[in-house]
C-alpha cells in the first residue's frame, strides 16, 4: 500500500439550500461568521482523502477516523491538509488549514482487526411524510430516553453528497461517480483496485447529519467531531437505513450539545457499513 499524502483544493458547499441555513450566507453571518460554512461532514472528508487515496478498498472497508472540527471552512476557499505519518505504517495525523487557519484535525487509520459489526436493532422507520418536533432539551431527553426513529437513504450518483469537490477528478478513482462508474451489488465487495462510484465518507458521515436534524427540527446546528468506524464499503446504488441512539444531552456556554451514535446498514442485508459517533450543536445560543 502507499503512504498518504499531503494535498491542497478548494472547499466546496454542497447543500446552500441545506435546511439546516448555517450553509446559507445570510444565517452564518448572522451569527458572526463571513459566509456559508462548508459541511462538517465534507472537511472531514478532506481529512479522509489522503487515506483512501493510498489504501483504497482496505479504508473504505475497515478503516477509522476521528475528526474534530475547531474552526469554520468557507465555500470556494482554499485548504491544505497536512499528512504526518505514526510510526505505524497504518496510521497518519492530518491538520486542515484555510486562510491560515487551523479548522480541523483528524486520526485516520487501518485498525489491525476490525471491531464487532454492530447489530441492526429494527428500529421503526421515519414515513416519507415525518415532520419532527422542535428541538428543544425536553424533546431531545424524550428521544434519548425512549429511542428515535430509523431513516431510510440511497447511495447514487444523483446525490448532492456524491461529491465533495466541485471537479471529482480532485477525488480518488474509487469514489467517481461522474464516469467510469458500475452499479454495485449491494454487498459491499469491490471486484478490483479500479472499481468505482463507492460512497464518500462525506455522504456516508451526512447520512448521520441528515438522521440527526429528521429527528427533531433544529436551524442552525453545527456538526463539531465524529469517530467512524467503516464495515463495508458502500457501491453505488446501495439502499441504506440508519439507526440512531442518543447517548448523551449537555449545555456549555449556552450552546445546547448532543452525542449520538448511528449505525448504517444495507437494507438488504442488514449488515453493517459504518458506525458513526457525532457530537453536535442542535440549538445555537442566540445570535
Amino acid at each position: 500500500m502507499r503512504v498518504p499524502q499531503s494535498w491542497q483544493g478548494q472547499a466546496f458547499n454542497q447543500v446552500p439550500d441545506s435546511d439546516n441555513r448555517i450553509h446559507s450566507d445570510e444565517l452564518a453571518r448572522e451569527y458572526g461568521f463571513t459566509g456559508a460554512l462548508v459541511p462538517g461532514v465534507t472537511i472531514s472528508c478532506y481529512l479522509i482523502q489522503p487515506a483512501v487515496q493510498a489504501w483504497g478498498l482496505h479504508w473504505l472497508g475497515r478503516g477509522a477516523v476521528h475528526a474534530t472540527i475547531k474552526a469554520p471552512v468557507y465555500d470556494a476557499c482554499d485548504f491544505q491538509v497536512e499528512v504526518a505519518q505514526q510510526p505505524s505504517a497504518n496510521r497518519y495525523h492530518a491538520q486542515l488549514r484555510s486562510e491560515e487557519r487551523l479548522c480541523a484535525t483528524a486520526e485516520v487509520w487501518l485498525p489491525d482487526a476490525l471491531e464487532v459489526e454492530p447489530e441492526y436493532q429494527q428500529h421503526i422507520l421515519m414515513a416519507d411524510d415525518y415532520s419532527g418536533p422542535e428541538a428543544t432539551r425536553e424533546i431531545m431527553e424524550k428521544f434519548r430516553e425512549h429511542g428515535c426513529p430509523a431513516k431510510s437513504f440511497l447511495w447514487s450518483a444523483e446525490h448532492e453528497m456524491a461529491t465533495y469537490l466541485r471537479d471529482q477528478a480532485g477525488m480518488p478513482t474509487l469514489l467517481r461517480t461522474s464516469a467510469g462508474t458500475r452499479e454495485g451489488r449491494g454487498d459491499g465487495r469491490g471486484d478490483r483496485q479500479g472499481d468505482s462510484g463507492y460512497a464518500n465518507m462525506s455522504f456516508l458521515l451526512g447520512c448521520a447529519n441528515r438522521h440527526f436534524a429528521a429527528v427533531a427540527h433544529m436551524s442552525p446546528w453545527i456538526h463539531l467531531e465524529i469517530r467512524a468506524q467503516n464495515f463495508q464499503a458502500v457501491p453505488l446504488g446501495t439502499p441504506l437505513v440508519s439507526e440512531m441512539t442518543i447517548t448523551d444531552l449537555f449545555n456549555k456556554k449556552g450552546h445546547e450539545f448532543a452525542d449520538c451514535v448511528f449505525n448504517l446498514f444495507m437494507a438488504g442485508s442488514r449488515r453493517c457499513v459504518c458506525s458513526i459517533q457525532q457530537r453536535a450543536i442542535y440549538r445555537m445560543r442566540p445570535a
